[in-house]
């Protein structure tokens, strides 16, 4: 039992750093990336579809991403979603067939803008892992027919694992800083 508390508390714990990397992932650098758009959303036939179900999307120069929809006739809506994404502040131009969103020069005001923005993401990061931990202790705590000594060792077990998932977070933002401070 107590070993079933602590590998589902460890495999959230390990979705949750998984999480905040994806999030980071979200937030620009210097260069046009794909999963900058991950969270923009169109609305396809009144659905908010995530863009990458509904385009391709290419690097086409450092700045300039290339996106090729699936379904032509949701050019237009997939160029008002983009435009209308501020976190990016692309400038977007449409030739008919494709978008061309390019990204504007990141000043230093905007990359430290962006550092306060990963580690406001970073710490959810934490209070998520914490909120876990503290859900696995408290399932720790309500076994009846488990010794003291073997739920103390199970704590200090998750005490580890807990302190071994914030330190991902950490090294993932320490990262995340040298890449957007990076000029």
């Amino acid at each position: 039992m107590i070993s079933d508390v602590l590998a589902e508390a460890k495999d959230k714990m390990g979705k949750a750093v998984e999480a905040a990397k994806d999030d980071f992932a979200t937030v620009r650098t210097g260069r046009a990336n794909p999963a900058l758009f991950q969270k923009v959303l169109v609305d396809y036939y009144g659905t908010p579809t995530p863009l990458a179900q509904l385009a391709s999307m290419v690097n086409q120069e450092a700045r300039t991403l290339l996106i090729t929809p699936f379904d032509k006739s949701a050019l237009k809506d997939i160029e008002k979603a983009i435009a209308g994404a501020s976190h990016l502040g692309a400038s977007v131009g449409n030739d008919g067939a494709v978008i061309r969103a390019t990204l504007p020069e990141l000043n230093e005001e905007r990359r430290k803008e962006f550092v306060k923005l990963v580690r406001d993401k970073a710490e959810q990061a934490r209070v998520a892992i914490r909120n876990i931990r503290r859900k696995a202790k408290d399932d720790l705590d309500s076994l009846k027919e488990v010794g003291e000594d073997e739920i103390s060792r199970a704590e200090k077990e998750l005490d580890a694992t807990t302190k071994q998932h914030v330190d991902a977070i950490d090294d993932a933002v320490k990262r995340k800083e040298a890449e957007l401070l990076e000029v």
